[in-house]
């Protein structure tokens, strides 16, 4: 196959802004990114490498844009698509009125099959290349999931609920049936082709002492599989949490007791911590998925990114659905640059940019496959165009710096803005 290249404008990460500065960001005002078999083979200077580009090799400009790598979404669920822009509830009444409900339907496999689709043409729309997902406690949502995932060629990581009590009995497992059950999931479906597996309790409230121990087990036989679940988004959440295990010091400390930190463990919210909890995340490696459309939209609270980002905390970005209201990273940054106004804190779009995508592999420990252009990485990515609406159109002429260009696509994008997704350098 020929060489691909792509010209164009180009943004992208070496390391992190805030720690580095300028020197973290490499933009090409007409840069050129070269692939080869799925992988970038350079990135550079368009006079510099066009004249080097073999003749048969296929290039394709794209003017008016910005070439980003693919957004990296922390943590969503594919199962919950039904109950987007559901009203009028919290947390925990939402999963009782809304998810719950939804999620019964996913033992069935066709119904699965339907939704992964769906749910993945949606992502791909938005910009999104690599996700972290829920299932559901049906093996066959995230058997469903995978095949759907495969057949596009994605870097997805899915896992099955691990979830024995405090929920409807349709929904329950058992300890040993969901050891079992994600145990075989794992072997048929983590590394395969890019596939990965996350050991996935919902949250402490819905798992016995027996059913987080099976955890612990499974993350102890296979070491390089993920974990994903829910911490301290919600009030109420934290202090039902304080009475079902008093003799921990915080909602955090029980994942810990069960030796659920790791640096593939990744923690969905986690905007009720105090310091001793952010140290522990930063020491162990982990990292959080901040979810600003869902906690604005469930009435969680604000999440506090100079506490993460003080502890050196890996943070990425998540839609949350359907908590959240929107398949789009941008939308999620616009929130999230909002979320840190109401804290009287400043999240620049460099940074902002960061989290959605090398910021993000770093925390799902993928950062030498995905999230930045340096020679070898796979090569997802998307291509903003600057005319999506004549909005945005008329606001990028007045713009004088990148930095103007980014924040206007950030605060005024959505799936309009994704002139084209590349998977493997293919385009979706």
């Amino acid at each position: 196959m020929a060489l691909s290249a792509h010209r164009g404008e180009i943004l992208h990460f070496l390391r992190d802004p805030v720690e580095h500065g300028e020197s973290a960001i490499q933009h090409l005002k007409d840069g050129v990114l070269v692939i080869d078999e799925g992988r970038v083979v350079q990135c550079g200077d368009a006079a510099k490498l066009l004249p080097h580009l073999p003749d048969d090799a296929r290039l394709s400009h794209h003017t008016n844009g910005l070439i980003v790598p693919g957004f990296i979404d922390t943590h969503v669920h594919f199962p919950q698509v039904e109950v987007m822009g559901a009203y009028g509830t919290q947390l925990l009444d939402w999963l009782e009125t809304h998810t719950f409900p939804a999620e019964r339907k996913f033992a069935d496999r066709q119904y699965a099959d339907e939704v992964a689709q769906f749910f993945l043409d949606q992502l791909l729309k938005n910009g999104t290349t690599t996700a972290l997902v829920f299932g559901t406690v049906h093996p066959q949502s995230v058997d469903a999931f995978f095949t759907a995932a495969e057949q596009k060629n994605l870097r997805m990581i899915c896992g099955k609920v691990m979830m024995d009590r405090n929920a409807p009995e349709y929904l329950r497992d058992s300890p040993e049936q969901s050891y079992y059950e994600s145990r075989e999931l794992i072997e048929r479906w983590h590394k395969k082709d890019r596939l990965r597996y996350a050991v996935t309790p919902r949250f402490a409230p819905t798992s016995s002492e027996e059913q987080l121990q099976k955890a612990s087990d499974l993350l102890k036989a296979y070491p390089d599989v993920h974990f994903h679940t829910h911490l301290a988004e919600n009030k109420e959440e934290c202090e039902w949490v304080a009475s079902l295990f008093p003799d921990d010091r915080s909602y955090l400390s029980v994942y810990d007791r069960f030796k659920l930190l790791g640096r593939r463990s990744v923690f969905a919210h986690s905007i009720y911590l105090d310091k001793q909890d952010w140290a522990r995340i930063g020491q162990c490696g982990a990292g959080v998925a901040h979810c600003p459309m869902s906690n604005l939209f469930i009435g969680s609270g604000l999440f506090d990114l100079q506490a993460a980002r003080s502890s050196n905390v890996h943070i990425g970005l998540g839609t949350d659905i359907g908590g959240g209201d929107s398949f789009s990273i941008l939308r999620t940054i616009n929130e999230a640059y909002k979320i840190q106004q109401l804290r009287g804190e400043n999240l620049s779009p460099f940074e902002s940019l960061y989290h959605a995508t090398l910021g993000g592999a770093k925390t799902l420990d993928l950062e030498g496959a995905i999230g930045n252009f340096e020679e070898g990485r796979e090569a997802d990515f998307v291509v903003l165009d600057y005319a999506a609406t004549p909005l945005i159109d008329f606001r990028i002429q007045h713009c004088q710096s990148l930095m103007e260009r980014l924040f206007v696509m950030q605060m005024l994008g959505d799936d309009r803005a994704i002139r084209h997704t590349y998977i493997l350098g293919e385009r979706y």
